[in-house]
């Protein structure tokens, strides 16, 4: 079963209203040493994030008005004449859910370019925060457990195949399978599943493959989740 964000996200959250002025923040940022925090509204809704990025974007901007030009200057100058929340934070604020999976998680802040998620339920009400830090813990799953489940869930219990014809090594999450599938195609899915189990940084497929199936030859797949 795929971890949720539940299992993984900080459930005591930092967070400011819209009305929290500049000051308030560097402090709370300083005091609690995180970087960013959600806003909440006055239905206690998420309705966007600063981090110090956009508290040091005022800070910077009211020193060096014209250090930035174009496009990005006009955004930033607009928040560095902010002095609250609502002035300085990003209204577009990608959320999960803490029923998604970290999969979906790590998704999102690869493709969005965050370093946080804030957690919401049905209503849009905040319930927890989720960081990379967070995301990229199932990688300290036990190699034992990644062979476990590779072998009960992967190969016997999913795609029906014999588990003696298939050997399973797992080092450091770096799986190594050898052996003989029943079919290239029943191979190359046990590889393309094997993927998607936490843990799993990474696959070595030397499985032997058939001559007169179609082969696509051997290939390592690197780890799903960015690092950075």
């Amino acid at each position: 079963m795929k971890t949720t964000v539940r299992e993984i996200m900080t459930n005591r959250v930092i967070w400011v209203r819209q009305d929290a002025s500049y000051r308030e923040m560097a402090a709370a940022l300083r005091r609690h040493r995180i970087s960013a925090f959600p806003v909440l509204g006055d239905a206690d809704q998420v309705i966007g994030i600063v981090s110090e990025g956009d508290l040091l974007t005022k800070e910077a901007l009211d020193c060096e008005p014209g250090a930035v030009d174009g496009l990005r200057h006009r955004r930033d100058a607009r928040k560095a004449r902010g002095v609250t929340a609502g002035d300085l934070m990003t209204a577009e604020v990608v959320t999960v859910a803490p029923e998604d999976t970290v999969e979906r998680a790590a998704l999102l802040m690869y493709a969005h370019k965050v370093k946080r998620l804030p957690v919401v339920d049905a209503e849009g009400h905040l319930v927890g925060i989720v960081s990379r830090a967070d995301v990229l813990s199932v990688f300290d799953r036990p190699d034992g457990h990644i062979r476990r489940e590779i072998r009960d869930e992967v190969i016997t219990g999913e795609l029906l195949n014999d588990p003696q014809r298939v050997d399973i090594e797992v080092r450091d999450g770096v799986v190594t399978l050898t052996g003989d599938p029943e079919t290239n195609e029943i191979g190359h899915q046990i590889v393309r599943q094997v993927r998607h189990v936490e843990g799993v940084v990474a696959v070595r497929d030397h499985l032997n493959y058939r001559r007169h199936e179609r082969n696509i030859g051997r290939f390592d797949v690197l780890a799903r989740f960015p690092v950075d």
